[in-house]
Order: structure tokens, then sequence, then C-alpha cells
């Protein structure tokens, strides 16, 4: 028999979420974590970069105070204080993601490096372990590449960026991601000077519209932004040469170009599970292909037709998915037409199903709605009115969202739901929205549609014709 039901490799978001779902409904779980407990999100990702956002954004509310009439003198960054609260977030947050915690709910814990021996049976750091069934969350790092003189001199990741032992004079970022451009927007704002390198554009997954409105605010903050440039090598400085043949000098580089699937220490092929660049190739279900003992969540998982997803709530709701099929043996599918996702810059650019260009792409007969916030009386009041909504609607129904705005990715699950739901844009009209707040732009958008039906020459005829009633 085997050791055990269900055996989890990877302490991060996916794995924890397996791993409390199964041991509190009674599975005999065992959980192998090589690194720390959490993984990236907690550690190296999401925790410490909004932590730092916070910091950099409580700066700029000292400096920008006198638009409100309130005057303080310029704010001091304490670096060894702002060190001191990074890893105060994470500690106050990492004992839900403790060892203690999961033995506590019933779970084996390991720490060690899994590796599988035969499709059925793993080995951590010489204990041989076999389990009736495997979930591989392993995550993903953060991707280098292949660049001249990159590897010969110092560089920061997401792995080693919130260490901060010094504050940079002039950061220098790879990518204009989702991670890069936040990372440009919270050292800016804490007053380093800040140039960002991009072969393509910024936000380059985003709705253009609303990447353009970023662009321009974090132009505004000082930004620096090197768009459709090619890096063709790296000198000590550092100094980034652009095939164009100018270069750009800084203290220090972050390199911010993607993710890569953590595979290499698994053996996969002695367990019989197919892999390939972006992860390990699952069914809908996120089972193995090749190895149907083998499911994957996470940043590692790859679904035939859909790619990979790195979002820490992808991996809870892979988690989800897993469990579902694991223990109850139903026929649950990822489905992405409703994930989603926000770069957590100020303002923040949040989005969820189909940008315009998609829409237009799939062939959906589109019509797009917006709304700036500069017509928000909320966002005027705090003065504060960079910003839009944009919806894109087919058939009556909304097919995706995007919102440029402070608190967007607040904002975002209701259009979410809407997707998901396959909401009417009737009811959507009607949704009673509070005053003031800056959730009033969808509704005003999505009252656009109606108003140039409603204000017509046929209601206004109707009108008159029942004011004669008695």
């Amino acid at each position: 028999m085997a050791d055990f039901d269900l055996a989890v490799i990877g302490a991060g978001a996916a794995g924890l979420s397996v791993a409390a779902g199964a041991a509190q409904l009674g599975a005999a779980v065992v959980l192998i974590e090589r690194g720390r407990m959490g993984g990236d999100c907690l550690n190296t990702g999401c925790v410490p970069s909004k932590a730092l956002l916070a910091a950099s954004r409580a700066v700029r509310g000292v400096t920008d105070a006198a638009r409100f009439g309130v005057i303080a003198g310029p704010p001091v960054v304490d670096w060894d204080r702002l060190r001191a609260h990074l890893r105060s977030v994470i500690a106050s947050l990492a004992p839900i993601d403790s060892e203690a915690r999961f033995r506590a709910l019933g779970a084996t814990v390991i720490r060690g490096e899994a590796r599988f021996l035969d499709p059925a049976t793993i080995s951590v750091d010489g204990r041989t372990i076999t389990a009736r069934r495997f979930v591989i969350a392993a995550g993903s790092r953060a991707a280098v590449p292949s660049i001249e003189g990159l590897a010969g001199i110092p560089y920061w990741t997401n792995a080693t960026v919130f260490d901060l032992a010094e504050r940079p004079a002039h950061l220098l970022i790879l990518g204009g991601g989702p991670i890069g451009l936040e990372m440009a927007d919270a050292f800016s704002g804490l007053g380093c000077r800040v140039s960002v390198v991009e072969a393509g554009r910024i936000a380059a997954r985003e709705d253009p519209e609303l990447a353009d409105g970023l662009r321009l605010e974090l132009a505004a903050r000082g930004v620096a932004l090197h768009e459709a440039a090619t890096l063709t090598g790296v000198a000590p400085g550092p100094v980034l040469r652009l095939a164009d043949g100018s270069s750009i000098s800084g203290s220090h580089l972050l390199v911010a170009v993607g993710r890569t699937p953590n595979l290499a220490a698994l053996d996969l092929e002695a367990g019989g599970v197919r892999a390939g660049p972006a992860g390990i190739a699952t069914d809908r279900g996120l089972r193995s292909l090749t190895n149907k003992r083998v499911f994957a969540v996470g940043d590692i998982a790859d679904p035939v037709g859909l790619g990979p997803r790195a979002f820490t709530h992808v991996g809870s709701y892979h988690a989800g998915i897993a469990i579902r099929r694991l223990l109850f043996r139903l026929p649950a599918r990822v489905d992405y037409a409703a994930l989603p996702r926000v770069t957590y810059t100020d303002p923040e650019l949040a989005q969820v199903g189909l940008t315009e260009a998609e829409a237009v792409q799939a062939g959906l007969d589109v019509r797009v709605l917006r709304w700036p916030l500069a017509d928000n009386d909320r966002a005027v009041a705090e003065r504060d009115t960079a910003g839009l909504v944009k919806l894109v609607v087919s058939r009556q129904r909304v097919v995706g969202a995007g919102i440029l705005g402070p608190q967007a990715g607040e904002m975002i699950s209701q259009w979410t739901l809407a997707i998901a739901q396959r909401t009417t844009l009737s009811a959507l009209a009607g949704l009673v929205v509070p005053y003031p707040t800056r959730s009033e732009a969808a509704k005003r958008a999505m009252g656009s549609l109606f108003a140039a039906r409603l204000f017509s020459p046929r209601s206004k005829t109707l009108v008159r014709w029942l004011s004669r009633l008695p």
C-alpha cells in the first residue's frame, strides 16, 4: 500500500491550498518543501512587493499633501526601517503558511527536495515515499535571459530585490511587465531614479488604451520608459547597451522579464511526466497527460490549449479544481474566461475577460463603453482623476472589462462575476451603487449604452402621450 493518499510537492500558494483542503477532508497528506514555507508569494513576491508599494505611496501622500491645503516637510525614507517594515509584514502572515499549522491540520510536513524515482515513487533527500496521487506545485522562478555580459555582473530578481541592502541611486529594470512596472513605481516613489527597458511595449498583455494611460502616469513621475528597445549587452556599472548604439548607465539592475517553471530537480522523466519550457503538460482538469497519478497546479501547470498563468489567485483556483477531481472525482476543468489580473502600480491596471482587440479578433460584434475618472465625483473630491473604466460588450453581455485607477483591483471583481455568470446588461445597469464611489464610473459607462435609447425621440413622444392620460 502507498505511504500516503496524496503527496504535494511545493508549499507555495497552490500547494498549501491543496494540502490544507485535502488534510481537512481526511486524506493522508504529505507536504514537501525544499525552501521557505509560503513560497514566492509570501517571501519574495506578492506580499513584500505590496508592502514596498504601500511605503512608496505613503511617501507620495506626504509629497502631494499640499494639494489638499496640508503643508508637510519633505519626507525622509529610513532604509533600515523600510526593510524592517517588509520583514514585519512577512512575519505577520507566516504563521498561516507554517509547518506547525499544517501539522495541526493533519498533514505530514517534510523539508527537502523531491524527485521522482518512478511513476509512483518519489525520493526526498534519500527518503523514499509512495503515494496514490501526486500534486506538483513547485512553482516558478525569475527567468534570466541570455544576454552578453549579464552573468558577469550583480543583478536583482524578485527573489533578491526585497533584501534592499542599499538604496539604489538609479535602478535599471529589464522588463515592462507587471513585476517590472510595480517595482518601477515603488522605487521611483521612494526617491530613486528609475529606467525601464522593454523589448516591446509596457503592459503588453493589457488593453493598449489603458496601458497608454499608465505610461503617462509613470512618465509624469519621472520613470524613464524605453520601449521597443533591443538590448545587445550588459557591462559593469551596470550599463545597458542598446541596438541603436545608445546606452543607459545605472547603479543597480533588476531583471524582470518573466517566469520559468521549477522543473529541473524533479526528474520528471523518471516519473513519466511530460513537460516543456512552459511547465507540466496537463489536461484542462490539471492532470498530467502522461502519468495519471500526477496533477500539476499553480505556475508550473501548463493546461493544454490555455498555457500557464503565474498568479497566486490562479494557484488557489487550481487547488480547488484538483481537490474536486482528486477527492470527489468530479469532472472539474480550468476556465480562464473570467480570470482577473492586476498590475498594482499607482494607478492600478486591472483586466478581466477579453480586451477590445481580443474580442474583435474572436469575431464578436463589439461595442466599447468608457467612462473617465475625471468625470467621477469621488475621484474629483480626492484630486486623483487619472484613469478610465472600459467595458467591452457583445450581444447584451460584458465580455471584457479594464480599469485604470486607484484600487482598480478592488473594483474588477464585480466584472469578474458579471462575465462568469453571463449577467445581462440590463441587470447590470439596474445595479445600485453607493455615492460617491469610484465604482460609479463603471455604472455610468454601462448607463451610457441605454442613454441614447432612453432619451430618443421615440421615448419623448411616448412620455408626451402618457402625460395626457388622466
